[in-house]
């Protein structure tokens, strides 16, 4: 079923609050300063019963210049509005106010209601019915039927219903598949319940018992009970009125101007890029760096202006902006909001949000206003695609592209043909699927290649380039591993291989020249002389008379390649004898249950220096655990 809220706009004492009570029977004001002064100073808020049996919730608006923040903080939720003028006295300036602020937030459908019809007559009447429509002949109320009522003699009450009940039904389909979001426009305490918050549900579905997050406090709280229309229910949905009951927080910890809304679903934002109308009735001129007031959903806020496209913006004119909040909201892509001058205190204009998270701008970049544009008129491909070229070093998830742009139709449907068309690349991180773009990868895939070229000429012996090595001259320092081993395992299928802790390209491969070849059976030839007592590095080499740095290259190439280990400082062991050293030392151990240094030393017929050498390396790579003066298995050896 869809849902629908019906709110009303209008000059004060203009009979909005009256209208209500006729079409409902219930009354909205209810604060004894309301009743006292027959004025609505705060929202009202109750329920309709059309004849279709769809049951429209009602928001009841201020219409007292005063209360104007008010007003923007219950007409923001609603699908339809009550435009309520009165016949003795006609337009006046808050219903221009009310009309701008309507349009400026692209609610598209209303009725105009002419009310105290009773105290005029058909005369008068008619010289009021002229005067609306000529004023409204460029609004969005155009062709708004105009119906004429008296909330005291009952006279159109009828007629306005079935309209009403005619109209709702071509209103447009809020979003119930994306999570939840309730802009917060009151809070209060119930005793033997704890604190309850009320809000029109704007996107998605809420369930009884759901976590849930308030921003932007980042406060986490479950949802303990739901009220729609003062009855209670199991869940919410997208255009429905609800009261939610959370569990343990303070009234104190919320206030009108929070969302309520899903865990992680939105970031608090000090900066929004916009597009801004200007008012054709602004006083004056909006300056770069102009302090305004901002109302987004239900909150306000102060801001500065940083026009991005002009010097400045004359009434009447757009342009994109950039305000800069004094504290954060929680706003999303496509959001509206309204502006008012910081004093006098007057609506200016408003507009369409384009990011919601931006970086700070200067004003006249051409990068920046070419990445508007295609947010504010590109298809959601276009945008979404865009957004990940543009971020790919953060290597976004779903989540937080969302963060940025929630609000496109279809969002994971794109994201899918995105990747299917190669457009974009998925990373499959074990949290969760992370994506850059094409563009970005093949970036990589260069500076990979070229990296590692030039590491195999400036290296020709060595099998590769250290992982950490590759990472710090490829990527950012601060990458996590779980996404270099992804972006690794992805170049993999291209252009490098991977062994061990080294990165080497496909197509390289150590060739030895005749001389290093010499060299290599040198080594190893005296190696063999020595089995498990091998002399330091530099006492053979300077008897074999070969060149310090190139008898290291080879070396190297040697232990890269697993014929030789390092089993202490300068002191190399050929595998093979230190295979045979491990072999004899486990079969000893198991067969008599430890072994000393000693009778190792006679086992394999070597000094105790070298026995007590080989006893430590054992213990380092967890072969064996030394228990007083002798060596045990190490339980963790498989």
């Amino acid at each position: 079923m869809q849902h629908i809220i019906i709110g009303t706009a209008g000059h004060i004492d203009h009979g909005k609050t009256t209208l209500i009570k006729s079409l409902t029977g219930r009354e909205t004001d209810t604060l004894k300063e309301e009743k006292e002064r027959g004025i609505t100073i705060n929202l009202g808020f109750t329920y309709f019963d059309l004849p279709s049996g769809r049951r429209a919730g009602i928001v009841d608006v201020p219409g007292h210049e005063k209360f104007i923040k008010n007003m923007l903080a219950g007409v923001s939720g609603i699908d339809i509005v009550l435009l309520v003028i009165a016949a003795d006295e006609g337009i006046m300036p808050q219903t221009r106010e009310h009309l701008n602020i309507l349009e400026l937030l692209d609610i598209d459908k209303g009725i105009v209601v002419v009310t105290k019809t009773d105290l005029v007559d058909e005369e008068w009447l008619t010289i009021i019915n002229n005067e609306i429509k000529n004023a409204l002949k460029n609004s969005f109320l155009k062709d708004a039927p105009i119906v004429n009522v008296s909330s005291r003699t009952g006279n159109g009450i009828n007629e306005l219903i079935s309209i009403l009940d005619e109209q709702t039904r071509k209103v447009r389909k809020r979003n119930i598949s994306s999570k939840f979001r309730v802009p917060i426009d009151r809070v209060f305490g119930v005793n033997g319940f704890g604190t309850v918050i009320t809000g029109t549900l704007i996107e998605g579905r809420l369930n009884l018992g759901e976590q849930c997050e308030i921003f932007t406090s980042r406060i986490k709280t479950r949802i303990r009970n739901i009220q729609v229309h003062g009855e209670n229910v199991k869940s919410a949905e997208a255009g429905q009125r609800v009261a939610i009951n959370l569990l343990n927080v303070k009234v104190s910890d919320v206030k009108r101007g929070d969302v309520l809304s899903s865990i992680d679903n939105i970031s608090n934002s000090l900066m929004i890029d916009c597009r801004l109308k200007y008012l054709e009735d602004a006083p004056k001129a909006l300056k770069n760096r102009d302090r305004v007031r901002l109302y987004h959903g239900t909150s306000e806020v102060l801001a500065r202006v940083v026009i991005l496209d002009k010097e400045f913006v004359d009434a009447g004119e757009s342009a994109l902006v950039q305000l800069r909040l004094e504290y954060p909201i929680a706003a999303k892509y496509g959001d509206k909001f309204i502006i008012r001058s910081y004093s006098p205190i007057v609506t200016i204009g408003g507009g369409r949000i384009l990011d919601a998270n931006p970086l700070k701008h200067k004003s006249f970049d051409r990068k920046v206003i070419e990445e508007l544009h295609l947010k504010e008129t590109g298809s959601g491909e276009d945008i979404i695609e865009r957004l990940i070229l543009n971020n790919s070093s953060e290597f976004l998830s779903r989540e937080d592209i969302k963060k940025h742009i929630d609000g496109i139709d279809s969002f994971d449907e794109i994201i899918d043909k995105l990747v299917d068309s190669e457009k974009i690349v998925k990373i499959n991180s074990k949290e969760s699927e992370l994506f850059i773009h094409r563009d970005y990868f093949n970036s990589i895939s260069k500076k990979a290649y070229e990296t590692l070229d030039k590491f195999h000429k400036q290296n020709p012996l060595s099998l590769g380039m250290p992982k950490e090595d590759f990472k710090i001259k490829v990527f950012d320092k601060n990458i996590k591993q779980k996404i270099l081993d992804e972006i690794i395992c992805k170049l993999n299928e291209n252009i490098l291989n991977v062994k061990g802790n080294y990165i080497f390209l496909k197509d390289f491969y150590i060739s030895l020249n005749e001389k290093q070849t010499e060299i290599k059976n040198k080594i190893l030839c005296e190696l063999d002389k020595f089995r498990f007592q091998p002399p330091k590095v530099g006492d053979y080499l300077m008897n074999l008379k070969i060149e310090g740095k190139e008898a290291n290259q080879i070396l190297n190439y040697l232990v890269d390649i697993g014929e030789v280990i390092e089993i202490s400082d300068d002191i190399y062991i050929k595998t093979s004898y230190l295979n045979e050293a491990e072999t004899r030392v486990i079969d000893y151990i198991q067969k008599n249950g430890n072994i000393s240094v000693a009778q190792f030393r006679d086992d394999l017929s070597i000094s105790r220096k070298y026995a007590v050498m080989l006893l430590e390396f054992f213990d380092t790579k967890r072969i064996t655990k030394r228990v007083g003066d002798v060596r045990i298995l190490n339980e963790y050896n498989g």
